[in-house]
């Protein structure tokens, strides 16, 4: 059945939205005993706990945070050179060391089945890098961030696939989006890809699907915090996932990513990105993104 779309005002900007769909019927303030009867965003009662607030931002007012009540996602994580990493991230942020020489980066592509602004997909290119205001050993922080998964990053790109996501994220949080045709797949394979903008592909991603594990609500808890400048200044958006269906494989075989000569691929050549070390898979999860907030002081950006 062919959607029909609605013009709704966001910020200063008219967007087109699923008529009918979460942001036309909740405008991101939705009641949770109507998603509740919706059988495709699953058990809810995770979101129960966190309030939504109206709260001041740089499109408006707005409510946050945004909830993702259906997502997957598939992630590899690669070695890249440090001298790389260091010259593609923005003064004084650091990459993460994991071994002598190399630091990470992480290539995601995000399926959002049932969210607040309505289903999109999405890929991000992001450098790990160390906590702001770190100090001391990079590898007992990485030990750590790995044991509590909870890790911060500097996004890159981050392409998506409907325009009140791209709005969304340019004049809400400042990070690099734009349209782009994605998709993702986890079925009997793992498949994902993402085209250029003359349509030729940009990257594909196929695995073998690994033994999914699957955990108790809120016993597999993970967060991930982006580190980024809107309107000059360093804030910190941070984004919780509680996990329900996942697999990770620790230098894993079989996995093929090729690079079609579009944007991504040519951010991954310039960062180096080579060996992955580490695939994950997650099949069904939940996700909270938090609005961008300043950086304490307390957490202010240094270097070792």
């Amino acid at each position: 059945m062919d959607r029909r779309f609605t013009q709704v005002e966001f910020g200063s900007h008219k967007v087109e939205v699923i008529e009918g769909g979460y942001y036309d019927r909740f405008r991101m303030n939705p009641d949770l005993d109507e998603v509740a009867l919706d059988r495709a965003a699953g058990n809810i009662d995770f979101f129960r706990g966190i309030p939504k607030q109206l709260v001041r931002s740089r499109v408006g007012q707005t409510w946050a945070p945004n909830f993702y009540y259906r997502t997957s996602s598939v992630q590899v994580l690669m070695l890249a050179p440090l001298q790389r990493l260091r010259g593609a991230l923005p003064t004084p942020l650091e990459p993460l060391r994991a071994l002598p020489g190399h630091g990470l980066v992480a290539l995601s592509f995000f399926s959002y089945a049932v969210c607040d602004n309505d289903p999109y997909d999405e890929v991000s290119v992001a450098v790990v890098i160390r906590r702001p205001g770190a100090r001391g050993s990079h590898l007992a922080e990485l030990v750590d961030s790995m044991r509590r998964r909870n890790f911060f990053a500097h996004v890159l790109a981050l392409p998506v696939t409907t325009e009140i996501a791209r709005v969304r994220g340019v004049h809400g949080y400042q990070l690099p989006k734009w349209l782009a045709k994605i998709d993702v797949d986890i079925g009997a394979d793992v498949k994902a890809g993402i085209a250029a903008l003359d349509g030729k592909s940009d990257l594909t991603l196929h695995a073998p699907l690994p033994a999914l594990r699957g955990v108790a609500p809120q016993s597999h808890m993970g967060t991930t915090t982006m580190i980024h400048r809107v309107d000059g200044e360093w804030h910190q958006t941070r984004v919780l996932t509680n996990t329900l269906s996942f697999a990770q494989r620790s230098l894993p075989r079989n996995v093929t990513l090729v690079r079609g000569g579009g944007p991504l691929s040519q951010l991954l050549d310039r960062l180096g990105a080579s060996t992955i070390v580490r695939l994950d898979v997650v099949k069904d999860a939940q996700v909270v993104l938090n609005l961008p907030v300043p950086l304490a002081s307390s957490l202010a950006v240094k270097t070792e």
